[in-house]
C-alpha cells in the first residue's frame, strides 16, 4: 500500500478511543495532562512506536513479543506471547462494548443484535487480507477522526474558551494522585504498549524502511495532538475539573461527554461527526486487535496462514473468546487493560534500548523512558485498588526499587552481548 494510505491505517490503528477518551480522563488533573501528552509523545511514545515498527520490519514483520524475546531472552519471548494475546483480546472486547452500548442509544435494536453484528465485522476483518477490508474503510475512519479533532481545536479558539495556563498542580476533583496514576490512564496520546503490536501490521505493508520513521514516530506524534486538543476541550468546555467530573456521571462515561462537546461546538454537523467517529474509532481499533491476536499465535505456534482452514482455525476461536468476555462487566476489564497496555511498552522499551545498544546506536533514548515507565507500571500496580492496594509509602519506593532492577538486569545481558556470548547484531528473528 501507498506510504500515505499506511500512516492513515497505522494512525488509526493506534488511536482508536485512546487520545479521546484518555485525554479526557486525563484532563480531570487539569493543565498537568498538557505536559505528559507533550512529553510523553516526544521523548516515550514516538521512540516506542518507531522502535517496535522499525524492528518489526527488519525482523520479516515478526510479532512483539517474538521481537522482545530476541533482544530480551526466551524467558520475556514466552511471557510477552501470553500476555500480547491476552492484552489484544481485552482491547478488543472493550472496544466492542461501547460502540454497542452506543449505537443501542440512537436505534431501536438491542445491545446483543450490535453485539453480533460487529462481532461479524471483526471476524470478517480478522480472516481477510488487510487490504480487503481494512485498507478500504480506514483512510474513512482516518478522515472522521482527524475531521473532528481538527473542528473541535478549531472552535475552542472561534468561540473564545480560555485555555488555563500549563502547571503541574494537581487539580483532580478527588485528589487522586498525579504520580502514577496519571500515568497510566492517559496512554494513547503519550505512550501505549498497544501500539506496538500494531506496528508489524503495517511493517509487512510498508514500501521501504525509510518510511518507518514518517509512518511510525509520524502516527504517534499526531495521535499526540489530537490528545492534546481533547485534553483541551475537557479542561475548558466545562469551565474546570470539577464541571468535567460532572459531564462524567451526568453522560454517563466518555463517550456522552464527547457527543456533547461535539454537539456544544460545532452543532449538528459535529454532532453527526462525532457519532460517526465514536462508534468508528473503538470498532478499528477492536478489528486490528483481534487480527493481532492471529499473528501473535501464528508466530507463538509457528501456524501457517497461507491457507483459508489455517485462518479460520484461529479465527473463530478468537473471536468467540471475544464474544464471552463482552458478557463481563467493561469496567473491571478496562481498570487490567489500562495496566497491561503500559506494562507491554516497558518490555518494548528495554527491547529496543538492547538492539541498539547492541548495534551501536543511541541506546539512551530507549533506556530513560524505560526506566521511567518501569517505575510507573509497578508503582500503580501496587497501590492501585484493582492491584495490591498498598500506600504510597511502600509503593512508592518499590517502584524506583523495581526501575533500578531493570537496569542492572539490562546491564547484566549487555555485558554478554559486548562479551560476544549474545549475537543480537541485525539479523531476522530464528525459527
Amino acid at each position: 500500500m501507498g506510504t500515505g494510505r499506511v500512516f492513515l491505517i497505522q494512525l488509526l490503528n493506534i488511536a482508536g478511543l485512546g487520545p479521546i477518551f484518555g485525554a479526557l480522563a486525563g484532563a480531570m488533573w487539569g493543565p498537568a495532562v498538557f505536559l505528559w501528552i507533550t512529553f510523553g509523545t516526544v521523548f516515550a511514545g514516538g521512540v516506542h512506536d518507531f522502535i517496535s515498527g522499525l524492528l518489526s520490519e527488519r525482523n520479516d514483520g515478526a510479532s512483539i513479543s517474538e521481537i522482545v524475546g530476541k533482544y530480551l531472552g526466551d524467558t520475556m519471548r514466552h511471557i510477552m506471547r501470553g500476555f500480547s494475546v491476552i492484552l489484544l483480546i481485552l482491547v478488543g472486547v472493550a472496544f466492542t462494548t461501547g460502540p454497542a452500548g452506543l449505537l443501542t442509544k440512537i436505534t431501536t435494536q438491542s445491545f446483543n443484535f450490535w453485539l453480533v453484528v460487529l462481532l461479524i465485522y471483526y471476524f470478517i476483518a480478522t480472516f481477510l487480507p488487510i487490504d480487503k477490508v481494512i485498507g478500504k474503510l480506514y483512510p474513512f475512519f482516518g478522515f472522521c477522526l482527524i475531521f473532528m479533532a481538527v473542528g473541535v481545536g478549531t472552535m475552542l479558539f472561534a468561540k473564545g474558551y480560555t485555555i488555563p495556563e500549563i502547571s503541574f498542580t494537581n487539580m483532580h476533583p478527588k485528589g487522586t494522585p498525579i504520580w502514577p496514576i496519571m500515568f497510566i490512564t492517559v496512554a494513547c496520546g503519550a505512550i501505549s504498549g498497544f501500539h506496538s503490536t500494531q506496528s508489524p501490521l503495517m511493517a509487512r505493508c510498508i514500501k521501504s524502511e525509510r518510511e518507518c520513521h514518517k509512518i511510525f514516530y509520524g502516527a504517534m506524534v499526531c495521535e499526540g495532538i489530537i490528545a492534546l486538543i481533547w485534553a483541551a476541550a475537557g479542561t475548558t468546555f466545562y469551565d474546570g475539573t470539577q464541571g468535567l467530573a460532572k459531564a462524567f456521571v451526568t453522560y454517563k462515561g466518555a463517550g456522552g461527554v464527547v457527543y456533547d462537546i461535539c454537539s456544544g461546538l460545532m452543532g449538528t454537523v459535529g454532532t453527526i461527526i462525532a457519532m460517526i467517529g465514536v462508534i468508528a474509532c473503538p470498532v478499528s481499533s477492536a478489528d486490528t486487535a483481534f487480527r493481532s491476536a492471529r499473528y501473535t499465535i501464528c508466530d507463538w505456534f509457528k501456524i501457517d496462514q497461507h491457507t483459508v482452514a489455517s485462518r479460520l482455525k484461529l479465527s473463530i476461536p478468537i473471536i468467540a473468546v471475544g464474544g464471552i468476555l463482552t458478557q463481563v462487566d467493561v469496567t473491571i476489564l478496562w481498570r487490567y487493560f489500562s495496566w497491561t497496555n503500559q506494562t507491554l511498552a516497558v518490555f518494548v522499551l528495554w527491547a529496543g534500548a538492547m538492539y541498539l545498544l547492541a548495534n551501536k546506536g543511541n541506546y539512551v533514548i530507549a533506556l530513560v523512558p524505560g526506566t521511567f515507565m518501569s517505575a510507573v507500571s509497578c508503582t500503580y500496580i501496587l497501590m492501585a485498588k484493582e492491584g495490591l492496594g498498598l500506600s504510597t509509602s511502600i509503593a512508592y519506593p518499590a517502584g524506583i526499587a523495581v526501575a533500578v532492577i531493570a537496569n542492572i538486569l539490562f546491564w547484566k545481558r549487555a555485558k554478554k552481548v559486548e562479551r560476544g556470548e549474545i549475537d543480537l547484531a541485525d539479523k531476522p528473528v530464528e525459527g
